[in-house]
């Protein structure tokens, strides 16, 4: 079983908010034009002045969609 990384996008400002949540509809399209095996997306509000949107994919997939996509940062996730 391959390891899932979570991209994360960072925004910050009073937008924050809506703009994570708008790249979250980005990050789905992506998922669906591409293909991939994972369809896990989502945002999260941080506080009034930072949010992140972020993606799941296999570590097969991480290099290709980092090179595209240019998230952040990244972590292992864990469900």
């Amino acid at each position: 079983m391959s390891r899932k990384i979570k991209l994360i996008w960072d925004f910050r400002g009073p937008a924050s908010e809506k703009t994570a949540e708008h790249h979250e509809i980005h990050l789905k399209e992506y998922i669906a034009i591409e293909k991939l095996p994972i369809n896990i997306t989502g945002f999260k509000i941080i506080n009034e002045m930072h949010a992140t949107a972020f993606m799941v994919v296999t570590d097969e997939n991480m290099i290709p969609v980092r090179d595209a996509l240019k998230p952040h940062r990244g972590e292992i996730f864990e469900e």
